[in-house]
């Protein structure tokens, strides 16, 4: 079955967040030695997502600090996708303000579709000839150090024809885009586990918000146990039932 297109009217991507926490909000233990603890469920709900979208976005740590590949997955996967009208593999886009992601990372290794890069606009010349040579396309998103996420995703939109975009992290990733405004849906796998930590990430680190008023509103659409874990869908609030509230 064909997606229907839901694309948002100011021309960018539709954009989903998807991540597995522990019960108090934790992705990853303090030292990051440990990020993944979902079940096999939670795999499987990971991968149903990535047959929806698309592209899948990872920042740099969680794309080098990881052996993954972003990929579909497994055969049943890639069939879901051309059922459904979207390519058989779908598009991987590391962001990396500074150019930081390390060239020689597993992913870059995996040469099953397109590699995007993004970075803010003041990364040496030397980190993106490095990336040039392992990744399809290298893209500086704004003038700063820091990545514009609106030109980056209407790039996206624009050049490689994204009209759903699915974001895994990690937390300042997820921030960032809340900061922006630009997530849609917002899937969360409850884990049944305490990690514990202030230095431990969440599911949104960096700078967050300073004002309740301010913050990125959601509306709970779904709510399924499997075993001792809970999945939640959240929608995002319309500005005008924002402004209503």
């Amino acid at each position: 079955m064909k997606l229907p297109d839901p694309t948002p009217p100011d021309g960018r991507p539709y954009i989903l967040v998807n991540m597995a926490m522990s019960a108090d909000g934790k992705i990853a233990t303090s030292n990051r030695r440990v990020s993944s603890f979902g079940s096999p469920a939670d795999g499987e709900n990971l991968h149903r997502l990535r047959s929806t979208v698309d592209a899948v976005m990872n920042g740099a740590r969680t794309a080098d600090l990881n052996p993954i590949d972003m990929g579909p997955g497994a055969a049943k996967w890639r069939q879901v996708r051309l059922r459904r009208g979207l390519s058989e593999f779908n598009l991987r886009v590391i962001i990396s303000g500074s150019g930081s992601v390390d060239p020689a990372a597993k992913v870059f290794r995996e040469q099953f579709s397109p590699i995007l890069v993004i970075t803010g606009g003041r990364v040496p010349k030397a980190r993106q000839n490095a990336l040039k040579k392992v990744a399809t396309s290298v893209f500086a998103a704004g003038a700063g150090s820091e990545v514009d996420f609106g030109e980056a995703v209407r790039w996206l939109m624009k050049e490689w024809n994204v009209k759903r975009l699915l974001c895994e992290g990690g937390g300042a990733l997820n921030d960032a885009l809340f900061r922006a405004d630009l997530v849609d849906e917002l899937h969360l796998t409850i884990c049944p586990l305490i990690i514990g930590g202030r230095n431990a990430p969440s599911i949104s680190d960096g700078v967050g918000f300073s004002r309740l008023d301010d913050s990125t509103q959601f509306t709970l659409q779904s709510s399924q146990a499997v075993g001792d874990e809970r999945f939640l869908t959240y929608q995002r609030l319309s500005a005008e039932t924002r402004a209503a509230n």
